[in-house]
This record gives C-alpha cells, structure tokens and sequence, in this order.
C-alpha cells in the first residue's frame, strides 16, 4: 500500500491532483468555488441539493461540533453507506470513519477546519474483506465566513482487492 496523498488547495500540488482525479471530484470543487461569492467559504445554505443530484450518492455532509465528538456525520449519500456497508448518520467521525484509523479520519476534517480551505486525497487502505482506494475532496462550508461549522465531502471509492 503506498500512503495517503495528501494535496492542499493553493500549492502547486493542487494543480497536479486535479489533472489526474475523476471528472466528477472537479465538477464538486468548481460547484463550491461558485457558491463562495467573493466569501472564503459558502454557506450551507448556499449548497442547493437539487444542483448535484447525479453526484448526491457520494456526497456526505460532516458538523463540526464544540465537544468531544468533533466531527459528527449529519447526512451520508447512499454510494458512500454502500461502500462502507453501514449508514454512520449521526455517529461522530471517530466512531464511524472509513479510514485507516479513527486518528487519520479525524485528522482530515481537523485539516479543512485549520486552513478553512479544500483538502483532496487519495488513500488506500484495508477494511475487513478488501483493500480500498478512496478519493475525497472536502470542503469548508461557515456560516459567518470565518469559522468552518460544517464540511461538505464527495467521496469516489473503489476495490482493490478483495479477499
């Protein structure tokens, strides 16, 4: 397995993830950028369901909540619950993450809240039957501009191995 890609938004890596990841990861980032309307982050209230309907089964929404949870999974796309084969709403990150380890996943939302910027990767990593190599793009969303509240993340997945 090799690690986890990590790219942030405004490096030159940036650019380089965006020339080889699938279509649609762009299609959500350039829906994000035109909701920001001059802001660092849109609005939750700015992201129109309707507007992403072919991409809704791999979208999942995250609340960023003032308590030991952290990260608690408020809405999950049926692609993902397929993919991870249990449906993780309302459970904090920690307790329900597809990743590695509960640290990696975390470590991933705390990322997006301490830039206040996209975050893309590519992971690979094991689940109990198969391998996995997830691609993510999350996304800052704040209701006051400053500080990110809520995490908009689209998810491609796909099987490397099964066993």
């Amino acid at each position: 397995m090799r690690p986890c890609v990590l790219l942030y938004a405004g490096t030159d890596s940036m650019q380089d993830w965006q020339a080889t990841c699938h279509p649609d990861v762009l299609k959500v980032l350039a829906y994000w950028e035109g909701k920001r309307n001059g802001r660092p982050m849109p609005r939750r209230s700015d992201i129109d369901p309707a507007e992403l309907v072919g991409l809704l089964p791999n979208v999942m929404l995250v609340d960023v909540v003032d308590d030991e949870r952290r990260f608690v999974y408020r809405l999950v796309g049926t692609g993902e619950v397929q993919v991870r084969g249990h449906d993780p709403t309302g459970k904090s990150v920690r307790d329900g993450y597809f990743a590695a380890t509960p640290d990696a996943a975390e470590d991933r939302y705390q990322k997006v809240c301490d830039s206040r910027a996209p975050f893309y990767e590519v992971d690979n990593f094991q689940v109990v039957d198969r391998y996995v190599c997830e691609a993510n793009l999350f996304l800052p969303l704040s209701e006051d501009g400053e500080t990110v509240n809520m995490i908009l993340v689209f998810s491609i997945n796909r099987d490397l191995d099964r066993r």
